[in-house]
């Protein structure tokens, strides 16, 4: 097989279908220790502070783009 019938099957190969499809819209990251939280696992409301677990800073919000789950 050669490089282009490589290529060409690449592409031709199904998108993975491991991602999650819960209803994450992203995650929360704590910038000081890297601490993140996806939005599914906490009881925050939008727009709501979340603080950090291990140092207690507040945690900013990042969106995932697509159907991603913002690994």
């Amino acid at each position: 097989m050669g490089l282009i019938d490589s290529v060409r099957d690449a592409l031709a190969s199904p998108a993975p279908k491991g991602r999650p499809d819960d209803g994450s819209k992203g995650a929360y990251w704590c910038d000081d220790c890297n601490v993140r939280i996806r939005d599914v696992e906490l009881d925050a409301e939008p727009g709501e502070t979340v603080t950090c677990p291990d140092c207690g800073e507040a945690m900013r919000f990042e969106r995932a783009s697509g159907r991603d789950c913002a690994c």
